[in-house]
């Protein structure tokens, strides 16, 4: 029998407190990170292990028996708070009660150092058996390791297991595969999140430790090419933020990023979570290469008996089908022909992208490293390069896969210069789904389905794909993306007149819906400043399209049919005043109110008290009408809901704004969007005031109308105390604490109105929030002419229109003022 002897480095005194200070030691040494810090922590408490164990069995009396480190510790990647996965293996033939005593000879001391374990006592056919149940434990037998004790036992146990898994591995793949759909379905993508957890979510730690079970099973192995580095990216992160924090945590929180960045010598959080990123994102698409190598594998085993029996014992010959020129489908991938000649042949990149992306393939990444040999493309690009991009961003969805499989190579870059600054870059606006790079080809496939919509389908999705180019640039990142697109754009080959029209887009990409949800429309200024910015119906038509699919590509709180509406009616009332024909309404006393505005504004002014309708909406969703210009199948009835609508229509009177806003919140509404507007009815004396808003219930259940007139009734008459009433309730259900957002901001907007002053607030969405600013523009004696709510994810943006009792602009000294009184007011 073979065993290993206890031996002592490191440290003099082999017991618990020697152990611990050996490990201070360590861990406070330069550098705190890197392989040789995890491998000598490892080497530091195997020394240690093996001690006790030594000192344990000599106790006990035990023989046949081992110490196996499993899982991370198997592999040597200690982090500073890493666990210890320990197996006490035995041959079953010592007797249980000394058994036991020498399990708690070696358990008591890690726990009495508060360092946590994962351990078990098992025979290798126990081990075996378990491992057989348990897809976990198998993992973690793979990677066993000796640290004291019957060397052959071990070596036994590991040679079984790795001949069960890979004799298993028809079966143990795909469950293995399903565990880590599983788990990126509950912890999310890692490249994409603002809080990744390094081990769990897809692209990181576990994943790795997937790939290399898969190659343990000879079915399939990873792509190399930066791996190794990119695990080494994720286990030093992980080491820093355990050092940063005291605890064995795995989520890189945005209040340790700072820390952990400054620990890894990175000048801040965003250089972290780029590395992070670009570690992940290596990760995912050595996943993706890997299990669909193994899933062809594994389905031409399955085949290959019956093809024996059709074909005797003549091989098949792989099927090759022309998808381009140079290019062919095989296997179910797109590869290049053995004629094709990259060096000879600059396009060769871009038509492998654009045919796998037109005809749904992945690429191989056999083919991908082939193309990267190709000669660099003259500048500007000829036509059918140009032709070629825009074939891929056209194809939709399946252009995805195959740009990440370009940007594995680093061909994206190459082609595109500008690409590289936006590469991995995070965004820290938590309405975004994606970084930046990942936003920009998403918005190309939300754009890819409104091209017929457009007469120059071309100019928009080379748009989409660099609107945000500006991102991570000083100053607004629209400004500063202009003469970046506009440069691209000609790299690309497009004309002066092209790229001219391609930086207004990218200029303005976010003016529509900006100015659709926070501005007054029926302000002739408002339209006036959109026609005069955008210049003409062809590029107002373009930015219409590309607004839609920005915001589709940028997340769920960014689109509904609602924002469609008031962008469509902006594009609506700016294509008439471009195309020459006058503005609905231009002595700008607004559009005609619609039946049942007009309806409740007439019993409003009969009975003198608010009136109100409550009812679910829906209304034409943007979404599914692109699609049905698309020539595509859409699902449901083309109509999306939208929420509640409340109406509301109150005899013009101070402190309607603030009294409908406070009974809204405590009636558990929460507001999503809303607009005000005075209305005069002719025939009639005396104004009404109408508001409209969206809202959607906290708790699943809408109040009674009946309900809320009466508390509005009682709040405009003063016997409803709403801000007391939102105080209480503040004060039962206080704050989680968590991130402290930023400061509200209050900003006098200049030159978008000459009827009335603008005020934009911008601040943390709340309870009552709406009511607070009404509560602060009553106080400055000021008449709200128009209001738009716009609520994005966490962050309200409120913008007012308000004039002095008499309805002229505020003078800019009172402006000032009043935002100020505002802004106390949120603070």
């Amino acid at each position: 029998m073979t065993s290993v002897e206890p031996t002592t480095t490191g440290h003099d005194d082999p017991g618990p407190s020697g152990y611990a200070a050996a490990r201070l030691r360590l861990l406070r040494q330069e550098p705190q990170f890197g392989p040789a810090r995890r491998s000598g922590l490892a080497a530091l408490t195997d020394d240690w292990l093996a001690a006790l164990f030594g000192t344990a069995t000599a106790e006990t009396g035990v023989r046949g028996a081992a110490l196996v480190a499993v899982g991370g510790y198997g592999r040597a990647e200690l982090s500073p708070r890493s666990d210890l996965d320990l197996l006490l293996l035995h041959d079953g033939k010592a007797d249980p009660a000394a058994l036991a005593a020498l399990a708690d000879r070696l358990w008591y001391p890690v726990w009495d150092l508060g360092l946590a374990l994962d351990h078990s006592v098992r025979t290798p056919a126990q081990a075996r058996r378990t491992a057989a149940e348990d897809l976990k434990a198998h993992l973690g037998l793979l990677d066993a390791r000796a640290l004291a004790g019957d060397l052959g036992l071990v070596a036994a146990l590991r040679t079984a297991v790795l001949a069960d898994w890979r004799n298993q591995a028809p079966r143990r793949l795909p469950e293995l595969l399903a565990l880590g759909r599983e788990r990126a379905e509950r912890a999310g993508e890692l490249r994409f999140l603002l809080e990744p957890d390094l081990k769990e979510a897809r692209g990181g730690l576990r994943d790795i430790t997937a790939l290399r079970a898969v190659a343990a099973s000879w079915i399939a192995d990873a792509p190399r090419e930066g791996l190794a580095r990119a695990h080494r990216t994720l286990l030093d992160t992980r080491d820093a933020l355990h050092l940063a924090t005291g605890r064995a945590v795995d989520r890189l929180s945005l209040q340790d990023q700072d820390q952990v960045a400054a620990g890894l010598g990175l000048p801040d959080a965003d250089t972290l979570l780029r590395s992070v990123y670009e570690a992940a994102g290596v990760v995912s698409y050595a996943g993706d290469t890997t299990w669909r190598e193994v899933g062809r594998v594994l389905r031409a085993r399955s085949a290959r008996p019956r093809l024996r029996g059709l074909l005797g014992h003549r091989a098949a010959t792989p099927e090759r089908a022309p998808l381009a020129e140079g290019v062919v489908e095989q296997d179910g991938e797109a590869v290049l022909a053995l004629a094709a000649r990259p060096e000879r042949d600059p396009v060769l990149p871009l038509r492998l992208a654009a045919a796998a992306a037109q005809a749904g393939l992945p690429v191989s990444p056999h083919a991908v490293r082939r193309a990267a040999q190709a000669a660099p493309l003259p500048v500007p690009w000829p036509a059918e390069a140009r032709e070629q991009l825009l074939t891929l961003l056209g194809a939709g969805e399946p252009a995805v896969p195959v740009w990440e499989a370009l940007e594995a190579e680093g061909l994206i870059s190459r082609i595109l210069p500008v690409w590289e600054r936006v590469r991995c870059r995070p965004q820290r606006n938590p309405v975004h789904t994606w970084t930046v790079d990942r936003h920009l080809v998403e918005t190309a496939v939300r754009a890819s389905a409104l091209t017929r919509r457009v007469g120059r389908p071309d100019l928009l999705l080379m748009a989409a794909l660099l609107h945000d180019i500006g991102k991570g640039l000083p100053g607004d990142h629209s400004e500063a993306g202009e003469p970046l697109a506009v440069e691209a754009a000609a790299r690309v080959g497009f004309g002066p007149a092209d790229t001219a029209v391609l930086g207004t887009l990218v200029r303005h990409h976010l003016l529509l819906i900006e100015t659709a949800t926070r501005r007054d429309l029926d302000d002739p200024a408002t339209v006036g400043t959109v026609a005069e910015a955008v210049g003409s119906t062809d590029t107002l038509e373009l930015l219409h399209a590309l607004t839609e699919a920005d915001a589709l590509a940028t997340g769920p709180a960014a689109w509904s049919a609602w924002r469609g509406s008031l962008v469509a009616d902006l594009v609506r009332r700016t294509a008439a005043v471009l195309g020459g024909r006058p503005p609905a309404d231009p002595a700008g006393h607004g559009a005609a109110p619609t039946a049942e505005q007009e309806r409740l504004a007439v019993e409003a002014l009969r009975t003198g008290e608010p009136v109100l309708a409550l009812r679910a909406r829906t209304e034409p969703d943007p979404r599914a009408a692109a699609a049905a210009d698309a020539g595509e199948a859409v699902s449901g009835e083309g109509t999306d809901t939208v929420g509640v609508e409340l109406t509301l229509a109150v005899p013009d009177q101070p402190g309607v704004l603030p009294a409908a806003a406070g009974v809204l919140a405590l009636h558990r509404l929460t507001v999503r969007a809303a607009d005000l507007r005075s209305l005069e009815l002719p025939d009639r004396l005396g104004e009404v005031l109408v508001m409209r808003w969206r809202v959607a219930a906290e708790y699943g259940s809408l109040p009674q109308a009946a309900r809320l007139r009466a508390d509005l009734v009682r709040a405009l008459d003063g016997s409803l105390d709403v801000p007391a009433r939102l105080a209480d309730r503040e004060a039962a259900y206080p704050r989680r604490r968590g991130t402290v957002p930023p400061p509200p901001r209050v900003a006098v907007v200049p030159e978008v109105s000459a009827l009335a002053t603008v005020l934009e607030v911008r601040a943390p969405d709340a309870v009552g929030l709406l009511h607070r600013i009404g509560r602060a523009l009553e106080t400055g004696g000021v008449r709200v002419r128009s209001a738009h709510v716009s609520t994005l994810g966490a962050n309200a943006v409120d913008t007012l229109y308000v004039t002095t009792p008499e309805g002229k602009p505020l003078e800019p000294a009172e402006a000032t003022a009043l935002a100020e009184t505002v802004r106390e007011a949120l603070s």
